[in-house]
């Protein structure tokens, strides 16, 4: 879509913080460094219709039941890491989603490949043939 900014979808984006696995020694189980972003397509005031249809259709498997995009990340050991991390994801996937498909154009096998294929077909019937018996060279 043109004229489309997805970094101002962050201002509608919900985090939440939790406690993550993984390397931290001590500190993992005190400190809540897991970050978890929820986006409700559906809810958004930013997004037109027609937008919003789109995200629903492309980022179908990783939405809920309710329309809710949620990513999560707990690679660093920083709250602010992970939250950085987090939207840059969610970023890159909203502006995926809008970026058209591009068009495949059917080709035709070219001149190499044509007699490949036919001298393959002819080892594969003299093979055939030696196997008959009934060969004359």
């Amino acid at each position: 879509m043109e004229n489309f900014n997805a970094e101002l979808l962050l201002k509608e984006v919900e985090f939440r913080f939790t406690r993550s696995g993984g390397k931290g020694g001590q500190n993992v189980n005190k400190v809540a460094s897991k970050a978890e972003l929820y986006f409700n397509i559906n809810q958004s005031l930013i997004l037109l219709p027609d937008q919003k249809e789109t995200l629903l259709e492309k980022l179908a498997a990783r939405l809920s039941t309710h329309g809710v995009l949620k990513i999560t990340s707990q690679e660093a050991r920083s709250q602010l890491e992970n939250k950085e991390k987090v939207s840059r994801k969610f970023i890159f996937l909203i502006t995926k989603a809008f970026y058209p498909v591009k068009a495949r154009k059917e080709t035709k096998p070219g001149k190499q490949a044509k007699e490949k294929r036919l001298k393959e077909k002819k080892m594969k019937s003299l093979l055939k043939k030696l196997r008959q018996g009934n060969v004359e060279f």
